[in-house]
């Protein structure tokens, strides 16, 4: 008996122990962090030498490095979207058939439908206290200028303190315009019809061959007048209508102030981990850096080797760090699974006025933002829990930002909806080395609405087919990007259809240099014929809903219109540093 002491005792402690890890690892704090048209290749844990970000590199030291991270879409909106509901965009509505794709104005209607099953849903279900801080992008009234429909207090969030849109130039004085060449483009045709008409009308009506009355010409001429005046009120005021900060409800900020922005985020996130210390909670910190407008603080104004973009990178680093040093402090880092990510890849044609390079930079990876070429869609993974998860790891295998949805679901104990197909797969088996293979054998990427390329990650082999039925024209023709519309578009004169589609390995070229042709792949015919197999039962599965993008969605609605004073004052307050509207509107 005596000898079987210290045993017994020994077998207690590890059932102990073991209860501990698996209470842990069934209700961790989960935090998700999102940059912004951050590229692959800017981050030092993915090969850049030149910009410091030493505390995301601490996540891959740390944790698991995926190499092969997928955006569901490449751009702003529809990654969001899935990257909440862990199901592709044309899913849910949130893939637009025009040309525009994301959420241009703060009252439009569209957005993430009510009928949607976000993680954030499902975590609070489970007791979770849920938060978002930072860009929203995913839509906000419906019908009135206060139902908040789509607000992500109506998306299982129980805090937000954010942008409901994005980060445009247009909201920061001096950045120039992201509209501008496009109004004035669009503007030219309708301006030459009415021109044109009016003129034919009058010579008409000169010479009695058309008898019109008076008051029709003045109708008509009403109708143009007041058309423009909405058009100029609305673009004059862009700033003040579209760009404000938000705590939940209300707005707090209009226009948002980039004085020490990333500091207040930064706080609120801080603040919200302090308050939550003893239960579980699900914190989505989404950056605005490092979209144009690009900002930086004075303690990083200046000091990267890569100008203003290298600053706001270096700055967001900094923020990562204080949200580590914050789990540190509280003891909750082995309780805290922490997520690194970007929406899409860095967009490559953004460069400023006075010719400064503000995209990013997407490594070994063809195109960018808005294309799914790799550099489009291939975004940093990075992923970290101490003591569950692997340290120092590196997974090669496909993986998808929709897989955090399930992954994170199954963490909280929630089941998963079964009423609906979920895209994304659980990542914990691959993470803790239980598996080497993605479940991910197909991944199906959509240009806006457009299926545009698939891969293929067959069971038995290291190879990673890629098929592009179509691919964007570039300009210059020579060029990395479509820098003659600021982004690359979706369909009809902007995009060269391809039959049969192009097909590469990434395993053996990531850089999508050489396309695979009969002679050179003996397989180039069955590869295309399992393809459009899975391309069939993918759409299959597909079910008609209202598109969230349409132009009616997409529109400025007046009446949807949020301001935190009045239209008269120009929608001016600023409650976030304690001063008044009348206060900032004569200050």
């Amino acid at each position: 008996r005596k000898k079987m002491g210290p045993l017994l005792l020994l077998m207690i402690c590890q059932c102990a122990i073991n209860s501990v890890k698996t209470q842990s690892v069934s209700h961790p704090n989960i935090i998700l962090l999102m940059a912004d048209d951050l590229g692959i290749g800017d981050l030092g844990c993915y090969g850049n030498k030149t910009l410091r970000t030493p505390n995301i590199d601490r996540l891959a030291e740390e944790g698991v490095t995926l190499t092969q991270h997928i955006a569901a879409a490449p751009l702003c909106t529809p990654s969001r979207a899935a990257f909440l509901t862990g199901r592709y965009p044309i899913r849910s509505g949130m893939a637009a058939f025009s040309r525009v794709g994301v959420f241009l104005f703060s009252a439009s209607s569209g957005g993430l439908p009510s009928e949607e099953i976000t993680f954030s849903k499902l975590l609070k279900q489970k007791g979770y206290a849920t938060a978002l801080i930072g860009k929203w992008h995913l839509g906000m009234n419906c019908e009135s200028s206060n139902d908040f429909c789509h607000h992500p207090l109506s998306h299982g969030f129980d805090h937000f303190y954010g942008l409901p849109v994005t980060n445009f130039r247009d909201c920061k004085p001096g950045q120039g315009s992201v509209f501008l060449k496009g109004v004035q483009k669009a503007l030219v045709m309708p301006i030459q019809i009415v021109g044109v008409t009016l003129v034919s009308l009058a010579i008409v009506q000169y010479f009695g061959l058309l008898h019109l009355p008076f008051q029709a010409f003045g109708y008509f001429l009403l109708i143009i007048t007041m058309s423009l005046v909405v058009l100029i009120f609305f673009f004059y005021h862009f700033r003040h209508l579209n760009c404000f900060l938000m705590r939940n409800h209300q707005i707090i900020q209009q226009p948002l102030s980039y004085e020490n922005l990333t500091q207040r985020l930064t706080k609120e996130a801080m603040q919200f981990i302090g308050r939550n210390t003893n239960a579980p909670f699900l914190l989505v910190l989404s950056y605005l850096h490092v979209h144009t407008a690009l900002y930086a603080s004075e303690n990083f104004r200046g000091k990267s080797k890569h100008g203003l973009y290298g600053d706001a990178v270096e700055e967001m680093d900094w923020s990562v760090g204080q949200v580590l040093d914050v789990l540190e402090k509280h003891n909750l880092s082995d309780k805290t699974l922490v997520y690194f990510t970007s929406d899409q890849g860095a967009h490559v044609e953004e460069i400023s006025s006075a010719g400064e390079v503000h995209g990013g930079y997407n490594g070994i990876y063809k195109g960018g933002k808005s294309t799914n070429w790799e550099g489009g869609i291939r975004v940093p993974g990075l992923l970290r829990w101490p003591g569950v998860i692997q340290a120092g790891a590196y997974i090669d295998e496909p993986t998808s930002n929709m897989d955090i949805f399930p992954t994170v679901v199954k963490l909280a104990e929630a089941q998963l909806p079964s009423d609906r197909i979920i895209d994304g797969h659980d990542l914990l088996p691959l993470l803790q080395g239980k598996v080497t293979r993605s479940k991910h054998e197909f991944l199906f990427h959509y240009c806006n609405a457009y299926l545009n390329a698939v891969r293929w990650h067959p069971g038995n082999s290291e190879s990673v087919w890629k098929v592009l039925f179509f691919t964007p024209n570039f300009s210059p023709e020579d060029s990395n990007g479509c820098y003659d519309s600021h982004v690359c578009f979706c369909h009809g004169g902007f995009i060269t259809e391809h039959d049969p589609p192009l097909l590469f390995d990434l395993f053996r070229d990531p850089e999508e240099k050489v396309p695979l042709t009969p002679e050179t792949e003996s397989r180039f015919y069955e590869i295309l014929e399992v393809i459009h197999q899975a391309v069939d039962n993918h759409t299959r599965s597909l079910q008609a809903v209202p598109n969230q993008l349409s132009w009616d969605n997409l529109l400025w609605k007046p009446w949807l219109q949020l301001c935190c004073s009045s239209l008269f004052q120009s929608c001016y307050c600023d409650y976030d540093s304690g001063r008044s509207p009348l206060e900032v509107h004569s200050g």
